[in-house]
């Protein structure tokens, strides 16, 4: 990987606030913002890519998550665009809709839409200033 992609804490890093009720993605220490990443995709403030996933494909290279709720699994729309957050350089993680890609999966579809977020689009969306610098350091480990 390029050292362009190197990232640099910032040092007056404020990290998104969060609401009751907010939709919250919690990774080891790094905690994202769902709620305030789809306000702000919808309302236009962010703009991501999206794509549709291969599916099959991406269980080949991630594997099914053993830990997802089954009594939820029935109850899930497969029709909500998923989140993919770029968590370590080219490589996407689902931070939303775990749930969806595994019951879309189940029922045989070949894709499912997704928006996609790069890196430097996470930034604002970390909920804690420790989780930011923590995803620095990490990212910057993996080029």
């Amino acid at each position: 990987m390029s050292q362009s992609r190197m990232m640099h804490v910032k040092k007056l890093y404020e990290p998104c606030p969060v609401k009751e009720n907010d939709e919250i993605f919690r990774n080891g220490v790094f905690h994202f913002n769902i709620s305030r990443i789809l306000e702000d995709i919808h309302s236009g403030k962010l703009v991501v890519d999206k794509e549709y996933i291969d599916i099959n494909e991406w269980f080949k290279w991630h594997g099914h998550h053993s830990s997802l709720n089954e009594d939820h699994l029935s109850t899930v729309n497969i029709d909500s665009i998923i989140v993919q957050a770029e968590i370590s350089p080219g490589i996407f993680s689902i931070i939303d809709g775990n749930h969806r890609m595994e019951k879309a999966f189940r029922l045989g579809n070949p894709s499912i839409y997704s928006y996609k977020l790069r890196r430097e689009q996470l930034i604002p969306y970390f909920i804690t200033e420790k989780g930011y610098q923590a995803f620095v350091e990490y990212w910057n480990s993996k080029l």
